[in-house]
Formats: structure tokens, sequence, C-alpha cells
């Protein structure tokens, strides 16, 4: 294992995020790049992965990994062994964080629950479950696998293994009034997450749910009670010791996901896995890093050219000016007006002008401890925000 852990000799953080792209079934609301397959040969896919980290290390030698994050997919579908594998090898290739966070994303179906002690041998450290919902009638219209007492069940056993559990919740849902809401949160906050993922549900193209509501199917929540919800939500989640640290996502202070993080203050990260995005700093530049999308080409390439890689994508100034807007804004204390200076070397004011005092004087932007911060109001605008910055 690689012991220099200085943060001196590797000022540049890094985290790393690992694509798995299987599942049992696809969701209807789900545009993630998730395929349902019968199995797959193990000793091929560790191989491929083992190439495309070594491959990534040639291009971040000079970064100390942070985090790792398992996604997909479903990777408590992953073989553990095959986990460890992977962790190991980050490990042994670069310099990491003693505080290092390794998270995996988990169905809560009882046969991947019961693997959760096998995935803490292998190294995670936090895990993040996609219960969705608290009732078995929203969750068969989500098209989940597991029912309530199967998710009840997984967050208990995730409790025994880690000390660092999460759960997302999708709301905003069908038929579903502010009572019902406020029950349900209430209800998933007994279960003692110190951290909790909760989406607003939207229909996504591509997708079965944006067919079937095309057809008239089901109705979706207005924009107002959407709102309230968010509020609500909000308001709930506060009086439970939880901030949200990024709009949808709460945690006990100290508790945020270390990893998500990484992207929204826009801080280098390399994908891993089919279709895996990432972005990298060399030599002052920064670079679009995009993996083959599907799993056979992407598995066919590692194996032949010891990586699934497109070519590098260099940034330009204006599309790295909006990705950092885009991320940060998203965060409860916003952007560093020094880390934004450091990225696009001016100033905000100068950025966006008059445009920029506009959103100061109707409310929705605010400087708070040399941050650009959006307001409550402004949270629920970000879109029409950056619209306004960039239209």
């Amino acid at each position: 294992m690689n012991t220099h852990t200085t943060s001196a000799a590797f000022p540049k953080p890094l985290g790393i995020y690992v694509h798995w792209p299987f599942c049992v079934s696809k969701c209807p609301y789900c545009d993630f790049n998730s395929h349902v397959v019968q199995s797959i040969d193990l000793e091929q896919w560790t191989r491929a992965y083992v190439n495309e980290l070594r491959f990534s290390h040639q291009q971040t030698s000079d970064h100390q990994v942070q985090t790792i994050f398992f996604g997909g997919g479903t990777p408590s579908l992953m073989p553990p062994s095959l986990m460890a594998t992977i962790i190991d090898t980050i490990q042994s290739l670069w310099s990491c964080s003693d505080t290092l966070e390794i998270t995996f994303e988990a169905n809560p179906t009882s046969v991947e629950a019961e693997k959760f002690k096998a995935f803490k041998a292998a190294g995670a450290n936090r895990v993040s479950i996609g219960v969705q919902a608290f009732n078995d009638a929203d969750l068969k219209f989500l098209g989940r696998p597991h029912n309530l007492a199967e998710g009840i069940g997984a967050i208990e056993l995730a409790h025994q293994s880690f000390d660092r559990v999460s759960f997302d919740l999708i709301y905003a849902r069908p038929h579903q009034n502010l009572d019902a809401w406020a029950a349900e949160l209430s209800m998933a906050l007994t279960y003692a997450p110190t951290h909790i993922s909760l989406y607003q549900l939207t229909i996504e193209p591509g997708t079965a749910f944006h067919t079937s509501f095309a057809r008239g199917d089901f109705p979706m929540p207005d924009e107002h009670l959407s709102a309230e919800m968010y509020d609500l939500t909000g308001d709930v989640l506060n009086s439970k010791g939880f901030h949200a640290y990024e709009v949808s996502n709460y945690a006990i202070l100290g508790e945020e996901c270390r990893h998500n993080l990484m992207y929204w203050k826009y801080n280098d990260y390399v994908g891993v896995g089919p279709g895996a995005h990432g972005r990298i700093t060399q030599e002052g530049v920064k670079y679009a890093t995009r993996r083959h999308r599907a799993p056979s080409l992407w598995l066919d390439a590692c194996l032949k050219n010891e990586h699934g890689q497109h070519e590098l994508i260099p940034l330009s100034s204006y599309e790295e000016l909006t990705e950092l807007m885009l991320m940060g804004l998203r965060l409860e204390n916003g952007i560093e007006i020094q880390r934004f200076v450091d990225v696009i070397h001016q100033p905000p004011s100068d950025i966006f002008g008059q445009k920029w005092a506009a959103l100061q004087t109707e409310g929705l932007l605010e400087i708070r401890k040399n941050c650009i911060v959006p307001t409550k109001k402004g949270r629920l605008k970000l879109n029409g925000i950056l619209d306004f910055l960039f239209g």
C-alpha cells in the first residue's frame, strides 16, 4: 500500500467514482447507464477495472485520493471480492488520505443486505441505500424490487456494519400531499440516518415514466405544491438537527458525503467503468473524461487497450465557469470567492456585471463569509438564476 499520505506532497484532492452498470431490473424513472444481465465473467471484469485504474493513475499521479464512490447501476450486486480488489488497487497506486471515505450504493433487497458485512470487510466505510419510499404502494409504482419491510430491514442491517448510513427517498410523487409526505419523512427519520438524500420525482426523457406520463397514466404535483414540499422537507430536517448542505442532501454536521462535495466544489475526480465521466487537471488545464457507455465495448477496450476512455476534452473558460456555477450554487455555503478567482481568474462582478448586481438586489444571491451563496428564495430558482447569468 502507498504510504505517502502528506497533503503537502500531494496537494491536489481527488475523488474516484467507480461505475457498476448492472441492476436486477430497470426502474421506470431511471435514466442512468444501467443494464440487466444474467451473469458476467468476473475475471475479465476484475482485470478491466484494474487496467483502467492503472491508466487513470498515470493521468493523476500528483493527486491524493480523498474519496471512493461505487455507484451504478446497483453496486451491492457486485461481488465483495471485486470491491476489495478495486480498493486495494487504488490504495496501492495513489497516495490516499488517512480519512479516506469509501461509499457504495445498495438496494435494500434481503439478498443484497446480507452482503453488508462482506462489503465492510472489503474496505467500504459508508453505505447509501436506495429505499426511495416508505410505503409498499409507491415502491411498486416506482418499480422497486423491495418492499417496505425489506427497506427497513436493510437500514437496520446497515447500522450493524457501518457508522455512516445514508438512504434516498423520492418525493413529490403522483397523488402525494403535504401531510402524507410529512408523515413519511418523520417515519424515515426514526431509523437514525446521519445523512439523507431527498429527490423530487422528475420525468426524464427516454424513461418508461416519460412514455406513461405523456400518455396521461398519472399526474404530477404542480410547481406550487412541489415548492411547499421542499420547504416542508427543510423544516422537518432542520428540527431534527440536519442541515441542507446541498439542495437535495441533508446531514448531521460532519456527516456530509465528502465524495459528492468533490463534485460540487469542482475538485478533480476520476470516473472508471462503463459510461463514467470525470474531470481532471493537467498542467493547469481542466479536462473532461468519458468512458465507453456500453458495458461490452468498455470491457473489450479495457482488456485490449488498458482503458475505455475516449479522447480527453479540454474545457473552455466558459465551460469551466458554467460548471463551477452549476455545481457550487447547489451548496448551502455556496462558492468561495477565492475559489472562483482561482478557477476563472476574475471576480464574479467582472464576469457578470449588472446581472450580478441584479440578482443580489432581487434577493436571490448574497455574499456571505466571502462566499457566493444562494438565498432560500434563490435555491428554489437555481435554474432561472443560471439561465439569467448565461442567457
